[in-house]
């Protein structure tokens, strides 16, 4: 499918990198173009290639990476025969390109505007102050507050979101004609996504910009995407415009990560997952790469590579079966059984007026000059067998609250109750005792367990520590059949305990991470952000095997998240945090439903929604979160909100009690 007057060419591109003596194939032959304006989206699993092309495209492959064939023409000009010292023309300049992971990319010592002013330098011939006053304004546009301050910190003192903000703004600041985002939104939260969003959108259409969007999030595909390729195994096997791949997805791989997603509609059935793995570099089948993996897999399939074939206009799929019928999801209901489980019995946890305060010290002395307020007074109950999500935007405390539960920081005030029995102020031994009832499962399993320890070693641990069935003192077979039961139980294999953490893929090391938390029988995990890092499919296997979990076990959660459509998915009641406040919380239906706090209905407007059109009216929030340390007096929303008064400005207001389990922290609720 040609693109007329293409801004970039790439023809037949094939990507390597040599383990030993072998070269193995990354990409292998892929074709693309994209014109001027235009955005094209590169979608798929983990391990498919899409960084790799990016990386290709502007010469950036590591040193054991090799271009083994194929063309990349950017207006005509061949960028592959180009030498280095012109090739460094083009980056940054005519091409720019934001990185997934800014905590690496930035120069940790160097400061937010020397690493800009290169650009600007550079490409842009700006210096002094025309240069500062540049950055500034770059800075104000990625949607970063008091920007003259920010110019002078070190990436370390940045969020991770402001990092990645910082990481667009340098993209932007060469005004590329090109630009090439590698999940340029992951680690934000959804008003900050929604903000990059337009302003990319914004800056797109004022340049006539080219951009090639690399992303497993369908909500921001159907929102940014113009056209989209569906990456499998280092090829495309779908190629479409935008109405045509949310309209008719024809690829048995497109279709199965669409049902892949958590949605409301499939609240209480199992989500569909794709069985095994994106195949190794190194046992590429001779057929089609997706054939062990399809659900409508034929005999060609193993043993002929299929060729392109059109099904509309600028709609292309590689795939021989010819089929048209969706993918469907399972019916199998786990949430009846979880309902049962937990109804009519009395909360587990009750949290009641939850501060942490973390002391400001300056000077010599390290005086007291103030506190930041990461969490200011939140109360909370969980029931058997229930998940309460905990959203909210970066820097509201959620994660504060999971770790004050587990007394790994100590509160300042307030009271957690686990059955009953008071944590505040546990020591030693009866602390250890009680968090036998409570575990947690980290956002990154690869940076949360040990990766000097066997699998089995990790999940026989805390058993050991806390004196549970797999003692020092127990039979090694007694201890090993403990460790294969819960591998089982989360789905993996028995042998897997004798394997070390980095011989696993993400979704695997989750499971190992929630086998670990599962081995000492708690009867509530704190999950925090255990899928936003995981594509959609390896999603959906972590989301059917909680829910399993909560069902057999009676196992409560509390789930800290910003993803929307997990919060849809999976929990019961949702409580929304900002500024070290819960400011309304409820059962899932009336929050997500009938938001009643403005807070709450901008963060559910910002949500992109993987379909065309949602109908959805756009909250646009001004600025960033207000510091902990000083925050706004009367309603710490009010700098944002569009509707606040003078009331909201004088006085923090109380929680009105909507219903029975419906309650709101607004002077106005429901007026919005």
């Amino acid at each position: 499918m040609p693109t007329a007057n293409p801004l970039l060419s790439v023809t037949d591109l094939r990507l390597g990198f040599r383990t030993g003596k072998a070269m193995l194939a990354a990409v292998d032959g892929i074709s693309f173009a994209i014109a001027g304006g235009e955005t094209f989206a590169l979608l798929g699993e983990s391990g498919c290639g899409k960084s790799v092309t990016a990386q290709g495209i502007l010469r950036l492959l590591p040193n054991a990476g090799q271009v083994l064939g194929g063309s990349v023409r950017f207006k005509g000009e061949e960028l592959l025969a180009l030498p280095e010292a012109a090739m460094r023309g083009w980056r940054g300049g005519r091409i720019a390109m934001i990185f997934q992971e800014p905590a690496t990319s930035l120069n940790p010592v160097l400061t937010v505007g020397r690493q800009i002013g290169e650009v600007l330098e550079r490409h842009r011939a700006l210096k002094g102050e025309p240069a500062r006053r540049r950055m500034i304004e770059l800075l104000r546009q990625v949607g970063i507050a008091d920007p003259e301050r920010r110019l002078d910190e070190y990436p370390f003192q940045l969020s991770g979101g402001m990092k990645q903000r910082v990481m667009i703004a340098i993209a932007l600041a060469g005004e590329p004609e090109l630009l090439i985002a590698d999940e340029p939104t992951t680690a934000l939260d959804v008003t900050v996504q929604a903000q990059i969003l337009d302003l990319l959108a914004g800056i797109q259409s004022d340049r006539g910009m080219g951009m090639l969007l690399i992303t497993h999030d369908l909500g921001v595909v159907a929102r940014m995407a113009h056209r989209i390729g569906v990456m499998y195994a280092g090829e495309l096997v779908e190629v479409a415009g935008r109405e045509d791949f949310f309209g008719a997805p024809r690829h048995p791989y497109t279709q199965a990560l669409f049902a892949a997603l958590p949605e409301v509609s499939r609240r209480g059935h199992k989500l569909l997952t794709i069985p095994g793995q994106v195949p190794s570099l190194a046992a590429m089948p001779a057929g089609c790469r997706f054939a062990e993996r399809c659900p409508q897999v034929m005999a060609i399939c193993r043993e002929q590579s299929p060729d392109w074939r059109p099904v509309a206009d600028r709609h292309q799929v590689r795939c021989h079966w010819q089929g048209t019928a969706n993918v469907t999801t399972p019916l199998e209901s786990v949430a009846e059984a979880a309902e049962a489980v937990a109804k009519g019995r009395a909360a587990f946890l009750e949290v009641a007026g939850l501060k942490v305060h973390f002391p400001i010290r300056k000077g010599i002395l390290q005086r007291t000059v103030g506190h930041v307020r990461a969490v200011d007074g939140v109360s909370l109950a969980i029931a058997p067998g229930r998940t309460l999500a905990l959203v909210g935007e970066s820097g509201c405390g959620k994660t504060t609250v999971g770790k004050a539960l587990l007394q790994l920081i100590a509160p300042s005030a307030g009271s957690v109750l686990l059955a009953g029995a008071e944590l505040v102020g546990l020591r030693g031994r009866r602390l250890r005792a009680a968090r036998r009832q409570m575990q947690m499962v980290f956002q990154d399993p690869f940076a949360s367990l040990n990766p000097r320890l066997r699998v089995g070693e990790i999940i026989a641990e805390g058993m050991a520590a806390l004196g549970l069935g797999a003692e020092r003192s127990a039979a090694p077979a007694a201890r090993a059949a403990a460790v294969s039961a819960l591998l089982r139980q989360v789905g993996l294999p028995a042998e897997a305990a004798e394997r070390f953490p980095h011989e696993f893929s993400g979704g695997q090391r989750q499971r190992v991470a929630i086998a670990r938390a599962l081995a000492v029988q708690p009867q509530l995990l704190i999950c925090d952000e255990p899928t936003s890092a995981l594509d959609v499919s390896v999603q959906a296997q972590i989301l059917n095997l909680l829910k399993t979990l909560q069902a057999d076990l009676g196992v409560a959660y509390l789930f800290i998240t910003h993803n929307f459509a997990v919060v849809e998915y999976l929990a019961h009641d949702v409580a929304v945090m900002y500024l070290g406040r819960i400011v309304e919380q409820g059962r899932a239906e009336e929050v997500l439903g009938a938001p009643l706090h403005p807070y709450t209905q901008a963060l559910l407007s910002a949500v992109p929604a993987p379909r065309l059109e949602d109908g959805r009216e756009r909250i646009r929030l001004a600025g960033e979160t207000p510091s902990p340390a000083k925050p706004p007096a009367g309603c710490h929303f009010h700098p944002r909100c569009p509707k606040a008064t003078d009331l909201c400005r004088q006085t923090w207001p109380e929680t009105t009690a909507i219903s029975a389990t419906h309650r709101v922290a607004c002077h106005w609720p429901g007026r919005y």
